[in-house]
């Protein structure tokens, strides 16, 4: 087998593999539909506490992952001589073993796959999580041996919270049962078994010791805790045979080691390989799905420490389902929501994944997923979802919603004291970091009078003329006054207003208003906004957060965490508002913008081949270098450069 002969969209060849300035700063991640996933380093040197090979929801204990096994070390026995495939980081930039100098090559196609060459062996290594359950699968193929080979396995235990540190301690488990072809183990009460099975027989020497002083770089970086200890309880060893394949699986469930075979194969086919942009969005998409039980699904915000988050998971469910196909998920996640919005609006205690469902913004970005549902399949909506739009924004209207206040000129007001009024309002910042948008928020009155004429629109054909002719005014009044409230002399719109203040700062939240079904502005007004947004908050990774010219500009996502907080949002850029930005650009120039708006797209596609490769970051800088900072994979990014692909695609077909 000629193992050069490999051609994939994603390939980093030895240069830069074995370059770790290069090869740390970027990441792969798998994972399944539970919660569960693997992380870490192109070279599999874990850099965040956050990594780890198997990682896993444990319910028992909290309602946050924990890494069960950390990494699991390679070693190729030859002649006596032993070559180490791992790599591990300790005090004073030390790395022991130097693995990664034997790396030829990794590609990420359907799979990650490592070429390894020690002298004349040659060996892949190729990984997969499971769709369903909570296991990782390696499988090791020798292409060229020229004497008898031999590998030994190390796994390295953690049994912690994801967040959290281990040292070594005498409550730890040691012990182990010997399962078929592996073994089992548990190191703390409360935490599930973890078992470790090959494909073939191997022989397990049991030989405990604790593997001190691991350091954590990315953490370090940024002033969190970095340092931990690992458990290694011995060792796996097996002989393996030039063109022969052997696979690992680790799981918090026992293998049928004989179908580990069978099950990578059938488990390979299931996948969409990563041979284009938009096929690494598509998987990185189905990422974020996740399913507590198999009769629920909701969408995560982000990777390797997101959680379930109302406002991005509304804001990004077209993005992630209706965006790559999928229909029957979007009504999925709607259905899996509905009874906390059923609480909600009968104002019922919350609880559950989307407790924060009040958020002044969520119902609305709620209603603005439905509308897109709704021009994709209009039976269906109206089957399923037209009732509950109509009772959304009558819940609205009549003032019932806690931080949603309609004023006399028909526009509404919310408190920034209450809750986080909207995405610029981060749930996520420490105290001392404040957005100080408060009173009419214009993205949020822009929905509003979006969810009005689509109201207005629901009611025209279900004949209830009443309820349309309300629609139609308080609509009209809405426009009326929203163009007097936000619209400047400067020919842009006011990010907020707050009685008689006015904020002249230029962030994008605007282009919401001239992005939505239903525009508020003409298209002079329009073409005006566009090109201050272009001129100001245009980069090559996303749309700014403020402009240059703004008071407080601060691009850089570096120094202190509240200080990387702060410059998220004043200043940073954010690849979701691509999908808005795309949007607005082609209702105002059509198909004489594609050309631009296809150059702009390589900016943020040259992403796949950085930090996580495959996926989008939370957040860019600013200003050059425009690097990556926060999760590494975030789902309202993701989800908004979907819709940007598909806002393209769409035009080009008009043609």
């Amino acid at each position: 087998m000629d193992y050069n002969k490999v051609n994939t969209y994603l390939k980093f060849d030895k240069s830069r593999m074995v370059n770790l300035e290069y090869s740390l700063k970027r990441e792969i991640l798998r994972t399944n539909r539970r919660g569960a996933y693997h992380c870490t380093t192109l070279v599999e040197c874990n850099t965040r506490k956050q990594h780890g090979l198997l990682v896993v929801p444990v319910p028992k204990l909290d309602n946050t992952n924990h890494v069960l096994l950390s990494s699991f070390d390679e070693t190729v026995i030859q002649h006596g001589a032993d070559f180490n495939l791992g790599i591990h980081k300790y005090d004073g930039d030390n790395y022991s073993p130097m693995g990664h100098k034997y790396i030829r090559e990794f590609s990420c196609d359907s799979l990650p796959r490592t070429i390894y060459r020690v002298g004349g062996v040659v060996l892949a290594k190729e990984k997969m999580f499971s769709l369903e359950g909570n296991s990782i699968f390696i499988r090791y193929t020798l292409l060229d041996a020229h004497s008898p080979t031999t590998i030994r396995f190390k796994p390295f235990l953690a049994f912690r919270e994801i967040n959290a540190l281990t040292s070594e301690n005498s409550i730890a488990n040691h012990g182990y049962k010997e399962v078929e072809k592996g073994i089992s183990m548990c190191m703390y009460s409360g935490y599930p078994n973890l078992y470790m099975q090959f494909s073939k027989d191997v022989n397990f020497i049991f030989e405990p010791h604790w593997n001190k002083g691991i350091e954590y770089q990315q953490d370090q970086e940024n002033g969190l805790p970095y340092r931990e200890d690992l458990y290694v309880p011995g060792y796996f060893e097996l002989p393996i045979k030039k063109g022969e394949s052997i696979i690992f699986s680790a799981s918090d469930v026992k293998a049928d080691t004989n179908k580990l075979m069978t099950l990578f194969e059938d488990e390979i086919k299931k996948r969409t390989p990563r041979s284009s942009f938009y096929n690494c969005l598509k998987n990185s998409a189905h990422q974020f799905y996740f399913r507590p039980t198999k009769d629920e699904l909701y969408l995560l915000n982000g990777y390797p420490w997101g959680t379930v988050k109302a406002r991005e998971q509304f804001m990004s469910l077209p993005g992630l389902t209706l965006g790559i196909g999928r229909p029957e998920a979007f009504e999925e996640v709607v259905d899996t929501a509905m009874p906390t919005i059923e609480n909600f609006l009968q104002n019922k205690p919350l609880s559950g994944f989307l407790r924060d469902i009040d958020n002044s913004d969520v119902l609305l970005w709620l209603l603005w997923a439905l509308k897109r549902y709704a021009d994709s399949n209009e039976e269906r909506f109206y089957s399923k979802y037209a009732d509950l739009t109509k009772r959304i924004i009558t819940f609205i209207q009549k003032g019932k919603h806690p931080n949603l206040v309609p004023l006399a000129n028909g526009l509404l007001s919310v408190d920034n004291r209450i809750g986080y009024p909207s995405w610029m309002n981060n749930s996520d910042a420490p105290n001392d970091i404040y957005i100080g948008r408060t009173g009419c928020l214009v993205e949020i009155n822009a929905f509003w009078y979006n969810a009005l004429r689509f109201n207005q629109e629901i009611a025209e054909t279900l004949k209830q003329s009443q309820l349309e002719k309300d629609m139609e005014l308080l609509s009209e009044k809405v426009k009326a006054s929203y163009i007097e409230v936000f619209l400047n002399e400067s020919g842009y719109l006011y990010d907020y207003t707050v009685g008689h203040y006015v904020d002249w700062s230029v962030r994008p939240n605007m282009l919401l208003a001239i992005s939505l079904d239903y525009p508020l502005l003409d298209k002079r007004q329009g073409k005006a906004i566009i090109d201050i947004i272009t001129k100001e908050l245009l980069t090559p990774k996303g749309i700014r957060s403020l402009s240059p010219k703004s008071i407080g500009f601060r691009p850089r996502c570096e120094g202190t965490l509240n200080e990387k907080v702060y410059s998220a949002y004043n200043g940073a850029a954010w690849p979701w508002l691509l999908g808005s930005y795309m949007e607005a650009y082609l209702k105002i120039f059509q198909r004489s913008g594609y050309s631009f708006l296809d150059r702009l797209l390589i900016g943020v596609e040259e992403e796949m081949s950085n930090d996580c490769i495959g996926s989008i970051s939370a957040v860019y800088d600013g200003n050059i270098p425009y690097s990556g900072h926060g999760p590494i994979s975030y789902a309202i990014n993701v989800a908004g450069v979907l819709r940007a692909l598909n806002a393209q695609e769409a035009i080009a077909n008009e043609y």
